[in-house]
Order: structure tokens, then sequence, then C-alpha cells
């Protein structure tokens, strides 16, 4: 599970492995506060990319767009956070004030989306329970009706 959270909130229980996602460090808050277990700076967008936002909602499609061709060019930056997610709740820190667009957002979609599509291709006898989810289903396996009859 992935969840979000500003910088600036205080750590709960419930966080689980906490990862600050940004380039720079935030504002006013030290080590001591944030309590972070990992800073990924190469997850967050390059500074060129965080500069031309600048964090303004009419640029916000552009900037996703743009993000997460930055991301899928180098798995390599967010790859542990993916593994992390598969063991456990991770949370994503972040330090904009705009809680609706924020690169944090991004980076979660793309996590999220890429841990369906890699569940969805696990072969039937390898998966948990020993069948596959279906599509759109929220996980539940897929169930067939028997040839022939119907149902009253």
């Amino acid at each position: 599970m992935i969840r979000l959270k500003r910088a600036y909130k205080p750590a709960a229980r419930a966080d689980g492995r906490r990862v600050l996602v940004e380039r720079l460090w935030p504002r006013g808050v030290t080590k001591d506060a944030l309590h972070a277990d990992a800073w990924i700076k190469d997850a967050a967008p390059s500074a060129a990319l965080r500069t031309w936002f600048g964090h303004e909602p009419a640029r916000w499609p552009e900037f996703r767009r743009r993000y997460t061709a930055e991301l899928r060019a180098h798995p390599e930056a967010w790859a542990e956070l993916r593994a992390w997610s598969r063991r456990g709740t991770v949370t994503l820190l972040y330090a904009a004030r705009d809680t609706e667009h924020n690169s944090a957002l991004v980076l979660r979609d793309l996590l999220t989306s890429r841990s369906r599509r890699s569940e969805r291709s696990i072969p039937a006898a390898d998966h948990p329970g020993g069948t596959r989810r279906s599509r759109g289903t929220g996980g539940t396996p897929r169930r067939r009706r028997a040839r022939g009859r119907t149902s009253r």
C-alpha cells in the first residue's frame, strides 16, 4: 500500500516506511522531526521540470505527462519504492502545499499502476490463492458459469 503525506505532518504508526520523494529538503523541518526512513531524490522531478511547473494548476496535465516520462526513462530511481510497497505500507512524503497537484501523486499513480499490471501478469499457478485475479474486480477471483446451465 502506498500513502501520501505532507512532510510537515507528524509521523504516525500507520505510515509504515516513510520516504521523502523531493529533490530539496523541506524548509524548516529537521531530520528528527521528519522521521524519514529514506530520501530518494532521484525519484523526484528534475529541477528544470519542477521550476517550469511552479505548482500552477493550469500546467498540471502537462507536468504529469512530462514527469511520468522522466520516471519511465529512469525506472532504477523508483524500483526500490516499488519493492518496499509490495512488502508493506510506504508513505511518500512531499513538501508541496497543494495536495491535489504534486509530484508524489504522479509517482504513486505510476507505482500502483505498475504493481497492478505486474500482479495481473502472474501465471495462475504462481498467484497467491492459486487463481489469477481478474481485471476490475478488486482482486477477487473470476468465477465461471457452468456451460448449459441457466441460473434462476
